[in-house]
């Protein structure tokens, strides 16, 4: 990810902001966030050896279990992306338990709100909440969010039967 300091509005950018106009800010369609490493709570790599990939990229894999199921799911690693492999044929709405795919270490809860929460990647080995994607646990929920210094970079909010990350 890149640091805040390195970050540079060219000069019309930054007066548009100061006169109120944002338009700057405004995420566009070439604009993509790929996470490059993702690690469980017990500092576990969820990004396997011989992984599988979306456009070129390693994905994320969790071990997910619901409704007496459990198996492997591949996330897209880029953040928005809703494509995944795994688990099949499961119910929309199914409350999932996540866990690492190699030592079965449950992911993290961040909130256990009424619409499910969220589960807790870490993006560094510090395995800290202010550097983390949260995503939901609930099979279908389109929802999740990219934290980077404790502050948010990202957030996807839809609903999307398809939809996992």
């Amino acid at each position: 990810m890149t640091s805040k300091s390195s970050i540079r509005m060219p000069d019309d950018a930054a007066a548009r902001v100061a006169s109120g106009t944002y338009e700057a800010l405004r995420a566009t369609a070439e604009v993509a966030i790929v996470v490059t490493q993702a690690f469980g709570p017990d500092g576990s790599s969820l990004i396997l050896p011989d992984p599988i990939l979306f456009d070129g990229h390693p994905a994320v894999t969790l071990l997910v279990c619901c409704d007496g199921r459990e198996a492997l799911v591949h996330l897209s690693p880029i953040h928005g992306d809703p494509r995944k492999l795994g688990m099949e044929g499961l119910a929309i709405g199914s409350r999932c338990t996540l866990l690492t795919p190699v030592t079965r270490q449950p992911l993290d809860l961040v909130s256990d709100d009424p619409s499910g929460g969220f589960a807790a990647i870490y993006l560094t080995l510090r395995l800290a909440a202010g550097e983390a994607v949260l995503i939901s646990p609930v099979w279908g929920r389109f929802a999740s969010r990219i934290l980077h210094d404790a502050e948010l970079i990202s957030a996807w909010d839809a609903n999307d039967e398809d939809a996992f990350a």
